[in-house]
């Protein structure tokens, strides 16, 4: 399983009408994509979500529901014990 940091610029600054979306219908992600926790900065005009998956185009098909809301930004990222096992290996 893969992470993944998901940047969500919300249209317009307006967070009004994801949480509309995820109150009635959910994260809307397919079987196979796991969320792990979100941060949304003090204005409310973006979130940062982390994300787990083994088949990053489920991604795709999870944003797709969402892309005329929000424009996203997909980082793959390891955690900071992986980083720091890859810099210093035992």
């Amino acid at each position: 399983m893969a992470l993944y940091m998901v940047i969500e610029r919300f249209r317009n600054a307006d967070a009004k009408p994801v949480y509309r979306r995820f109150k009635e219908h959910g994260r809307l992600a397919p079987n196979g994509v796991n969320y792990i926790s979100s941060w949304v900065t003090a204005d409310l005009s973006t979130c940062f979500q982390v994300m787990e998956t083994a088949d990053r185009t489920l991604l795709d098909e999870w944003m797709s529901h969402w892309s005329d809301l929000v424009e996203f930004e997909v980082h793959p990222v390891i955690t900071s014990q992986q980083a720091a096992q890859q810099v210093n290996p035992a």
